[in-house]
């Protein structure tokens, strides 16, 4: 997201940023820092040390903007920054843990086993009667739309440090799994499942927040 403001092409922006343009720092500062600071937290242990990881970042970002010969991306490039500032500082914390281990509050069920009919039952393993995923109806009410993109916002930011740290880059930064697994050092396989629980621990929040606001709708209606 960048605030209805679309960044030009890396070509023309990193050129601008050489030159000192400032108002193409305060752009790319604005749309790509709340990413920034969100995946920040998956490696530190707590928010000021993420800002202070995001702040050093930005600074590096000037200080060597002249070497960068363009090789990936420049979100990429920064990111990249990020992400070994963050496990530094974290590593001084005693905080981070390697992304390649899954640990025991990623291993659970991605979805509740009660909403599923049990062994010994007709269609074991289907969706139980009443517990089937309702279909999502986005409120066209512009109060409610940002009422939904505030609780993804907290339901990104609840997720264990891994899985935001994966849903983060791939949903909202963009990015595909190679670069995912480069960034982060993590296997396929495993940023796979990462991004699988991290989206549906994401979609069972939304699942909820819906079913309550279509039900809080209903009894409008009635009354």
């Amino acid at each position: 997201m960048t605030g209805g403001r679309e960044l030009p092409p890396d070509e023309v922006l990193v050129q601008r940023l050489r030159d000192g343009d400032e108002e193409a720092f305060a752009l790319v500062l604005d749309t790509w820092s709340g990413g920034m600071l969100r995946l920040a937290t998956s490696f530190v242990s707590t928010r000021d040390s993420a800002e202070e990881a995001v702040q050093d970042t930005w600074l590096a970002v000037i200080k060597g903007i002249g070497d960068f010969e363009g090789r990936s991306s420049l979100k990429t490039w920064v990111y990249r920054i990020l992400v070994n500032t963050a496990k530094a500082r974290g590593t001084k914390e005693s905080r981070t843990v390697p992304f390649g281990s899954l640990t025991t509050d990623e291993d659970g069920p991605t979805v509740d086993p009660s909403r599923f009919r049990g062994p010994g039952e007709p269609y074991a393993g289907h969706w139980a009667v009443g517990q089937e995923p309702r279909p999502w109806e986005i409120p066209e009410n512009h109060v409610l739309r940002d009422e939904v993109r505030e609780v993804i916002t907290e339901a990104i930011d609840e997720l264990p440090p891994r899985l935001r740290a994966v849903i983060t880059l791939r949903d909202i930064a963009g990015y595909g799994s190679e670069e995912v697994c480069a960034l982060l050092e993590v296997s396929s396989g495993n940023q796979r499942v990462l991004l699988h629980r991290a989206r549906a621990q994401l979609r069972g929040k939304l699942e909820k927040y819906l079913s309550d606001a279509h039900e809080a709708a209903g009894g409008r209606k009635r009354a």
